[in-house]
C-alpha cells in the first residue's frame, strides 16, 4: 500500500538543502545538504550527538528546519507522504499486553493499512522469519530482540517506499543484528530506499551504497564508502631477511619499524619499483602485504580521533549491556 497522494517523480527519495535546526542556543543541525538516490540504502553515520536523530526527523516533518527546505518522495511537504514512508525511532515502544502480530498490525493501520490485512501479513512475516512461535505472545513475553524485530515488521508491514531507520541496530544481539542486515537488503533489492543512521562503522561498511559522516551537526564527507577510503592511501608491511643496507635507502619516508616488519604508505608509484630496489639490494623478502584502509580509518581522518572514540564507546557500553 503506497498512500493517496501523488508526488511528482524524482531521482531522490530524501532531499535536504541548507537544513538548520536550533533547539535554544543549541544547533543541533547546521546548515546540511543531502540527497539520498531512490532504491539506495544510505547511512548516516556519527557518534551520539552528532545530529544524526534530529536530521531524520527534520527530513521526515516531525519537526520544521529554523532554514531551508527539505523534500520527501518528491514531495515538498514531507507528512503528505507519511502512508508511503516507514520510520523506526531510535526510541523504542510498543505496548506490553498487545499480541506479536496484533501489535504489527495496528501500526500498519496508523499508516492507513486495513487491520485484517494487517493482521495476515503480520503472520506471514513473523512465521516467514522463523517467530511463528511469538505470533500470539504478548510482547512482555517476548526477548528483547524478537520485540525488536516485531517493531521493525510493524515498520515495514504496509511495504512503504522509504524506511526510516534511527539507530536499528542497537541492543541488538550478533545473530539479530545480520538478520536486520539480510532484511534492509531483501527490501532494497525490492526496490525500496533505506536510509538509517548508526553510529556502529561496520554496519555502514557492509550495507551502505552511499554514506553521509555526521559530526557536530555536519556533513563531513558524504559519497560511497569506497571514495570514503580512498582518501587514504593503503598500507604497505613488509619483513626482510637483512636489517640493514643499501637498500634501505629505497624505502620510503614515512616508513616505521615495528614488530619485526617495516610499515609505510603504499608509494604514488606504485610497489614494483620498490620491489626491484629491495631484490638488487639483497633485501631478502620474507613477506609482503599491502593492506587497503578501511571505513574506520577514514572515519578517524574525516571526523577525528574524539568522535571516533566516542563511536567506540557507545558501541562497547551496547555489547556489555
Amino acid at each position: 500500500m503506497n498512500g493517496d497522494v501523488p508526488a511528482p517523480e524524482s531521482p531522490y527519495a530524501v532531499e535536504g538543502h541548507g537544513l538548520v535546526k536550533n533547539f535554544g542556543s543549541f544547533r543541533a543541525v547546521d546548515g546540511i545538504d543531502i540527497t539520498v538516490p531512490a532504491g539506495a540504502i544510505y547511512g548516516i553515520l556519527g557518534p551520539n550527538g552528532a545530529g544524526k536523530t534530529t536530521l531524520l526527523r527534520t527530513l521526515l516533518g516531525i519537526v520544521d528546519p529554523d532554514e531551508g527546505h527539505r523534500a520527501l518522495l518528491g514531495a515538498d511537504q514531507p507528512l503528505r507522504m507519511a502512508r508511503q514512508v516507514g520510520y523506526l525511532p531510535e526510541e523504542r515502544g510498543l505496548y506490553p499486553s498487545m499480541k506479536a502480530y496484533e501489535a504489527i498490525a495496528f501500526m500498519g493501520a496508523l499508516r492507513g493499512l486495513p487491520l485484517a490485512e494487517g493482521r495476515r501479513r503480520a503472520k506471514a512475516m513473523l512465521e516467514g522469519h522463523g517467530m511463528g512461535g511469538a505470533i500470539d505472545k504478548p510482547i512482555r513475553q517476548l526477548s528483547k530482540g524478537m520485540a525488536q524485530t516485531v517493531q521493525l515488521f510493524g515498520t515495514l508491514v504496509h511495504d512503504p517506499r522509504l524506511v526510516v531507520l534511527d539507530e536499528p541496530f542497537s541492543g541488538l544481539d550478533a545473530i539479530n543484528q545480520e538478520k536486520l542486515e539480510a532484511l534492509i537488503r531483501e527490501r532494497a533489492r525490492a526496490g525500496v530506499t533505506i536510509l538509517f543512521s548508526t553510529h556502529v562503522i561496520a554496519h555502514a561498511e557492509r550495507l551502505c551504497e552511499r554514506i553521509a559522516i555526521v559530526a557536530g551537526g555536519r556533513i563531513r564527507f558524504e559519497g560511497t564508502p569506497e571514495r570514503a577510503r580512498d582518501r587514504l592511501r593503503s598500507q604497505v608491511r613488509l619483513r626482510t631477511r637483512a636489517s640493514d643496507g643499501a637498500w634501505r635507502r629505497a624505502l620510503p619516508a614515512d616508513t616505521l619499524a615495528q614488530d619485526g616488519a617495516w610499515h609505510f604508505a603504499l608509494p604514488d608509484g606504485g610497489i614494483e619499483p620498490l620491489l626491484r630496489e629491495l631484490i638488487e639490494g639483497q633485501a631478502g623478502i620474507e613477506s609482503l602485504s599491502i593492506e587497503r584502509p578501511g571505513l574506520h580509518d577514514a572515519f578517524v581522518a574525516i571526523a577525528g580521533a574524539d568522535a571516533a572514540r566516542a563511536m567506540d564507546a557507545a558501541r562497547n557500553e551496547e555489547e556489555a549491556a
